[in-house]
C-alpha cells in the first residue's frame, strides 16, 4: 500500500512538473517569438530610414550635380567672354604702343623744360614761407613786448603799492610790540622789585620771631612755594617776551626779503627798523 501511495504521489508530482515544464516552455517560446517580431520591426525600420536617407542623398547630389554643370557652362561662357576681351585689349595695347611711347618722349622733354621752374617755384616757395614764419615770430614779439610791458607797469603798480602797505604795516607792529614790550618788562620788573621786598620783608621776620624749627619749616616750604610760583609767572613772562622779540625779528627779516625781491634799497624806507629788544633794556 505504501509503495502504491508513494508510486501514486510520484507520478503526480511527474505529470505537475511536466505540465509545468511545457507552461514554462510555452512562455519562453511566446517571448521568443514576441522578440523576434519586435526585433523584425526595428530593422525594417532601420531599414526603410537609412532608404530614404539614402535616397536623400542621391536626390541632392543629383541636384548638386545638375547645379555644378549649370555653373560649369555659366563659366565656360564667362571664360569664353573674358579671352574675346583679353583678345581686343592685347589688340587696343598694340595699337596704343606707338603713340605712348611718343608720349613718353614728350615728356621726358617737358619734365626737363620743368626742372628750372621747380627750383625757380620751389625757391620762392621756401622765400614766402620764410618770410611768413619772420612776420609770425615779429607779430609774437611785438604782442610779447606789449604783454611784459603792462606787466611791468601793473608789478611797478604791485611793489608801490606793497612798499606802501608794508611801510605801515611795519611801523604799527614796531609800535605794537615796542609798546608790548615796555608793558612786558615793566611788569617784569615790578614783580621782582616785589619779590625782593617780600625777602627782605620775610628775613626780617624771620630774624625777629621765635619760631620753632617745624613751625619755620613749615614756614619755609609755603615761602619756596610761593617763590616757585612767582618763578614761574616770571618765566612765563620772559617766555611770551621771547616770542614777541621773535616774531618781531621774523618779521623785519620778511619785509627785508620782500624789499630785496622788488628791488627797493633799506635806505628808502625812511626809518630804521628797530634792532632784537634786549630784556631790562
Amino acid at each position: 500500500e505504501i509503495e502504491a501511495k508513494y508510486t501514486k504521489k510520484m507520478q503526480t508530482l511527474r505529470d505537475e512538473l511536466d505540465l509545468r515544464r511545457k507552461t514554462e516552455i510555452h512562455e519562453v517560446e511566446e517571448r521568443k517569438n514576441s522578440q523576434i517580431n519586435e526585433l523584425m520591426r526595428n530593422h525594417e525600420k532601420a531599414f526603410d530610414d537609412i532608404k530614404n536617407y539614402y535616397n536623400d542623398i542621391t536626390l541632392k547630389n543629383l541636384a548638386l550635380i545638375s547645379l555644378l554643370k549649370e555653373q560649369m557652362e555659366e563659366m565656360k561662357k564667362k571664360e569664353n567672354h573674358l579671352e574675346k576681351e583679353k583678345a581686343d585689349v592685347l589688340l587696343e595695347n598694340k595699337q596704343l604702343k606707338e603713340p605712348l611711347q611718343q608720349a613718353q618722349e614728350q615728356v621726358a622733354e617737358l619734365q626737363k623744360k620743368l626742372a628750372h621752374y621747380d627750383k625757380d617755384k620751389e625757391a620762392l616757395t621756401n622765400t614766402k614761407a620764410r618770410l611768413k614764419v619772420t612776420q609770425k615770430d615779429l607779430k609774437d614779439l611785438q604782442w610779447e613786448h606789449e604783454v611784459l610791458e603792462q606787466r611791468f607797469i601793473k608789478v611797478q603798480a604791485e611793489r608801490d603799492e606793497l612798499y606802501h602797505k608794508f611801510t605801515k604795516a611795519i611801523t604799527e607792529v614796531q609800535q605794537k610790540t615796542g609798546f608790548k614790550n615796555l608793558l612786558l618788562e615793566r611788569k617784569l620788573k615790578g614783580l621782582l622789585s616785589v619779590l625782593e621786598k617780600k625777602e627782605v620783608e620775610l628775613s626780617e621776620a624771620f630774624a625777629a620771631s621765635n619760631l620753632d624749627p617745624g613751625a619755620l619749616s613749615l614756614v619755609s616750604h609755603k615761602l619756596e612755594d610761593v617763590l616757585d610760583s612767582k618763578n614761574a609767572t616770571i618765566k612765563d613772562l620772559q617766555l611770551q617776551l621771547a616770542r614777541v622779540c621773535k616774531a618781531h625779528d621774523d618779521m623785519l627779516q620778511t619785509f627785508e626779503a620782500k624789499l630785496m625781491a622788488f628791488g627797493i634799497p633799506l635806505d628808502n624806507l625812511g626809518f630804521k627798523p628797530l634792532a632784537i629788544p634786549v630784556l631790562g633794556g
